[in-house]
Formats: C-alpha cells, sequence, structure tokens
C-alpha cells in the first residue's frame, strides 16, 4: 500500500491555495483534485478505514499547518449517520467505498429547516459544500449491511472548528467541535 496519491493530493490542493483562488476556483479546481484521489481507494491504511459499532468515525488524515485544509477520511458504520449540520467554510467530498445519502436543508422563514435535496454520493463521485452554495445537511451511510468511506477536504481544520448541529422542525442550533477519532495526526507518507 502506497500513500504516494494522497500525498499528491495534498501538494497539488496546497499548490493551488497557494493561488489565493476565490473561492468557486477551489471548489471547481479541488474538485478535480479530490476525483484524482477517490478514483483508487488502495492507498487508505486499514487503521484510518474502521467504522465503529455505535456512531460514525472521522479520521484525520492531514492538518495543513497553516490552517488552509484538513483531509479526514469519514467511515460510516451500517446505518449510521449525522445529524443535521453546518461546515461553515467550504468543503469537497468524494465517495471512496459504499455510498452514502445526503440530504440538503434549507433555512425557512419560520426559522425552521426544510428538506430541500437529497442524492447518493458512490465512489468517484464528488460533492461540495459551502456557506455559499449550500452548507446545511443530514449525511447518512446508504447501506444497512456494510461501511462505506468519504473522503473529506475543509477549507480549515474542519475537527477545530465551532460548527452547529440543528432540530429541523424548530431551527433551534446546538454548537459543537467535532475533533477526530484518532489521537494523533498521522504521517502517512513517511
Amino acid at each position: 500500500m502506497s500513500a504516494q496519491p494522497l500525498l499528491t493530493f495534498v501538494q497539488d490542493i496546497t499548490r493551488l491555495l497557494e493561488t489565493r483562488p476565490a473561492e468557486s476556483v477551489i471548489l471547481a479546481e479541488g474538485r478535480k483534485l479530490v476525483a484524482a484521489l477517490v478514483s483508487s481507494d488502495e492507498w487508505l491504511p486499514d487503521a484510518f478505514a474502521r467504522p465503529h459499532p455505535g456512531h460514525y468515525q472521522q479520521y484525520l488524515l492531514y492538518a495543513d499547518p497553516l490552517d488552509r485544509l484538513s483531509i479526514v477520511s469519514f467511515v460510516w458504520g451500517p446505518g449510521q449517520k449525522t445529524p443535521v449540520h453546518d461546515h461553515l467554510v467550504w468543503g469537497i467530498v468524494g465517495g471512496l467505498r459504499g455510498e452514502e445519502r445526503e440530504t440538503t436543508f434549507r433555512k425557512q422563514p419560520d426559522g425552521s429547516y426544510e428538506a430541500s435535496g437529497s442524492g447518493v454520493l458512490k465512489p468517484g463521485e464528488v460533492t461540495a459544500v459551502s456557506p455559499t452554495i449550500g452548507d446545511v445537511h443530514e449525511v447518512a451511510n446508504n447501506f444497512a449491511d456494510r461501511p462505506s468511506i468519504s473522503i473529506h477536504v475543509y477549507g480549515k481544520n474542519i475537527g477545530r472548528v465551532r460548527r452547529h448541529v440543528f432540530d429541523p422542525a424548530t431551527g433551534a442550533a446546538k454548537s459543537f467541535v467535532s475533533g477526530y477519532s484518532n489521537d494523533v495526526v498521522p504521517n502517512l507518507w513517511h
């Protein structure tokens, strides 16, 4: 197993971010880079692909020292899902294994959140979130009998960003910081 695809991705996305492009450029060019990364899955070590029986796992793969991005493997056990939540930064998500179901939400005049769309992310496919294009969603493993894995790239160290979960019926927000499932930041290409 070689982590070279991840290292190449980190180098390429860092070069892109060094040009300080508009978010629209980051999302357009970043989608291509993420698509190349998730075009195969043999580079992800087993330690970052293990599901937990009770909740999804969020494994940090890389955190930029200048806080420009983080790369995370999300591992969904059978039937697991997130609450309705936001990100507050841009994010690009690529399907690696299994299928991930996303339901997007739009805030209503009364403050509640109503489902506004849904889709299924399959291996090799890419999607994005940000406050400018739509940032509130719920994500779930589309399978009830096996894990699914996706690779998420965010415009900050997402494990340290104070974000929100929402009660869709009332719009009530609760702040949270997600952190990570792993204790240390790995160096996968040492």
